[in-house]
């Protein structure tokens, strides 16, 4: 399937959205709607903490919108074991049409959902007969399997042991089961220690982005999505926050008109100055300051773009 999401333009005068929504709640669920992990069925797999790099929020606030959108808005569902997030009303403006290449998407996509209460619960919601059968008898079948399970479990524990002579078979087919438990907990495991490992990498990226959006809000502008992703952009390129932090102080000590393209600029001239990091910058600065004592100048104003640096 082709990787797009449907907004409707009526999403601008939904009542809850009008009246029960701050700009920044609207911000939030737009982005739960269009985000790269989401699934044609509405529900998929995604981390607090990748939440909150996206945004370029802080943890606390990504967890603090999310309890406030499945606590008081109600529109989503969070299983924090399995990291999979449910949006209530995704089958009203993403699963109207029917037919043969929806089904067989959304049939594929509901075998990866680990959290079957989550199927049912989205399924509710959608319009089209067809697929919310399928959801329907998805969930019917994840909840029998469950149900024979534990079934299963609690004969175990009553009767101690399924071990008798004429039941070899059962013995058999259970413990191929438990084998092939045992080896879904470890893929599972696995894929988790690789998430944890990328999460860990991105953190950093992820604090470094936090403190250039709070020093734009704080000195230069409030930082709407289309600034926070060119900010984004700087950080991909420049890499060493500390180094972008002073490029925009000096945007600022500069008045700059538009201050993030100056320090952009200003960021440019350094790398072919050769200074692609902080301490190189504070190294230079320190050689101007010290060339700047010899020659005896007390010039009132320095037009020095490395003057002015809080070292």
């Amino acid at each position: 399937m082709a990787k797009f999401r449907l907004v409707h333009t009526s999403f601008w005068n939904d009542p809850r959205v009008v009246e029960e929504m701050t700009a920044e709640d609207k911000y939030f669920f737009l982005y739960l709607l269009t985000n790269e992990s989401t699934t044609q069925i509405g529900i998929y797999q995604i981390t607090k903490k990748q939440i909150a790099f996206d945004l370029g929020y802080s943890p606390e606030s990504a967890n603090a919108l999310l309890q406030r959108f499945i606590e008081h808005h109600k529109l989503i569902r969070y299983n924090p074991e399995t990291r999979e997030i449910a949006i209530k009303n995704w089958g009203k403006y993403n699963l109207v049409r029917g037919g043969k290449p929806i089904l067989d998407c959304v049939k594929s996509e509901l075998k990866n959902v680990k959290d079957a209460t989550l199927i049912e619960w989205v399924g509710e919601s959608v319009p089209n007969d067809s697929i919310r059968n399928v959801y329907e008898s998805h969930y019917d079948t994840c909840h029998d399997t469950s149900t024979i399970r534990n079934k299963s479990e609690e004969s175990s524990n009553t009767n101690g042991s399924y071990v008798t002579s004429h039941d070899t078979s059962t013995i058999s087919g259970q413990e191929q089961q438990q084998q092939q438990d045992k080896q879904q907990e470890k893929e599972e495991e696995k894929e988790q220690q690789q998430e944890e490992k990328e999460v860990g990498q991105s953190v950093s990226s992820s604090s470094d982005f936090a403190r250039l959006v709070e020093f734009t809000n704080q000195n230069i502008t409030p930082v709407l999505p289309t600034i926070a992703e060119h900010l984004g952009y700087i950080l991909d390129d420049f890499k060493d926050v500390d180094l972008i932090l002073a490029a925009l102080q000096n945007a600022v000590l500069n008045n700059a008109r538009n201050k993030i393209k100056y320090a952009e600029g200003t960021l440019i001239n350094w790398r072919k100055d050769m200074i692609t990091t902080y301490q190189q910058l504070q190294l230079k600065a320190k050689e101007a300051q010290r060339d700047e004592r010899n020659s005896q100048s007390y010039e009132p104003h320095s037009n020095n773009e490395y003057d002015g640096l809080s070292l």
